[in-house]
């Protein structure tokens, strides 16, 4: 009786996985003539390497290739799963397999941004000896997940998603595969989109529905019955990962730049992939503050009151407060005088030392506190002409006004800067000797 008759079926992805460098579909930009990964494989001098992209692109296929070209031994560990014992076990086997075949040994660790400092330390010295060929894979930035010793180690090499027609390759080699039935253009047209890249997720969803349609006697699978036989899977977006910040730098840098569609088309992929509103209206109330600032003070209150607003009525229905805030502040005209005089403030004190309150500017509470002078010459600005104490300082000793707060002249800012230099020309009228 043969003991594996009822073994589960591999799946789609794992029964076309690619056994050689020509088989790869996607990263041209490192595996083509001349790229650096063919040069490495094809003179089977290996480099530790580390390479980022989203999920699906060929990262453990990789460095399946990478052992498989130099005839090296593998072993691939999950940093998810894997803690110091698993890298220790790792570094023996690596250790048997060279005194045992003379063989170097290629791992490859998936998720490898999931390793802490000191799993990554436990791996530096066998990298540095050449005992191991480190092959990481990682859909964070490296630059912000992985520790400094290691980068100078490995080469960062970035990985792309695929594209629509090497997705279509895919799909081709995957004919075999798939039970008779074929998928049609628009079957395959959805798919693409589900798939937003991911080569894993694509196959996937072609052997899920091939097999619904051999399941219902079908032999070309169309877009509605793909449709019918799939759930809309959202698109790449990680919510503690690169994905969302650079989505949300995109959105916030649209309504910077006043351009409205792409502010709402940012908006619409945050949320289609599954991004918390909530965030985007707390990104919307900073960029109120710190880009259109005096110039539009409306702004500020429109974006909390959009927030207000979804928390009310959640979606559908509050994403309609928000896109109505994006149009407004994309178009409202921009400021960054108040962003900028803040920064300076806070430099400036961040620098200076810790000057006394005047004594103008201190409250006298006390019997003893009037009796020392505190808050003797300090002029009420509503008895003052214009309610303005022309002349009056309020910095502590030793620091001339730094003018920091720069109106622009755009917008309601037009009337702060001419309110700002007529209240300017009154304190040089009465800092003026009198004649």
């Amino acid at each position: 009786m043969d003991l594996f008759t009822n073994a589960p079926k591999p799946p789609l992805a794992e029964l076309i996985r690619p056994q050689t460098l020509d088989e790869v579909v996607g990263q041209q930009h490192l595996l083509g003539p001349g790229k650096p990964l063919r040069l490495a494989f094809g003179a089977k001098k290996l480099h530790s390497f580390i390479l980022w992209g989203p999920p699906g692109v060929g990262k453990t296929t990789l460095g399946r290739l990478a052992a498989s070209a130099t005839s090296s031994n593998f072993i691939a560990i999950s940093a998810v799963l894997a803690g110091v014992k698993d890298i220790r076990q790792a570094i023996e086997d690596a250790q048997a397999a060279l005194d045992r075949d003379g063989k170097s040994t290629v791992l490859f660790v998936d998720e490898i941004h999931r390793f802490n400092k000191a799993q990554q330390d436990a791996l530096l010295p066998h990298v540095e000896s050449g005992l191991l060929t480190l092959v990481g894979g990682t859909t964070e930035h490296p630059g912000m997940e992985v520790n400094n010793a290691l980068l100078s180690r490995a080469q960062v090499y970035t990985l792309q998603p695929l594209a629509d027609d090497e997705l279509q390759q895919l799909y081709e080699r995957a004919l075999p595969h798939l039970q008779g039935v074929t998928l049609d253009a628009d079957a395959l047209a959805l798919l693409k989109g589900f798939s937003d890249g991911d080569g894993r997720r694509f196959l996937n969803l072609v052997e899920q529905v091939a097999t619904a349609a051999s399941g219902a006697g079908l032999s070309v699978a169309s877009g509605e019955f793909a449709k019918s036989s799939t759930s809309p899977s959202l698109r790449r977006f990680d919510k503690g990962g690169d994905e969302l910040y650079w989505q949300l730098s995109a959105f916030h840098k649209s309504l910077r730049g006043s351009q409205p569609d792409a502010a709402l088309y940012w908006l619409a992929r945050i949320l289609d992939g599954g991004g918390d509103a909530r965030q985007v209206a707390r990104r919307m109330i900073a960029m109120a503050s710190e880009d259109i600032g005096n110039a539009d003070p409306r702004a500020l209150q429109l974006a909390l009151n959009a927030a207000e607003a979804y928390d009310r009525l959640g979606s559908p229905e509050g994403e309609l407060a928000l896109a109505q805030a994006v149009t407004y502040l994309t178009l409202a005209p921009k400021s960054n005088a108040s962003y900028v005089a803040w920064n300076q403030a806070k430099a400036f004190v961040k620098q200076d030392g810790s000057r006394p309150v005047p004594l103008h500017l201190r409250n006298a509470p006390a019997k003893l506190m009037k009796e020392m002078g505190y808050g003797a010459e300090y002029r009420y600005a509503h008895d003052e002409p214009n309610s303005y104490a022309a002349g009056q300082t309020y910095f502590p000793e030793g620091i001339a006004s730094p003018h920091w707060y720069q109106p622009t002249d755009r917008g309601l800012e037009i009337k702060l800067s001419e309110k700002l230099l007529w209240l300017q020309s009154l304190d040089a009228a009465a800092k003026k000797p009198k004649e």
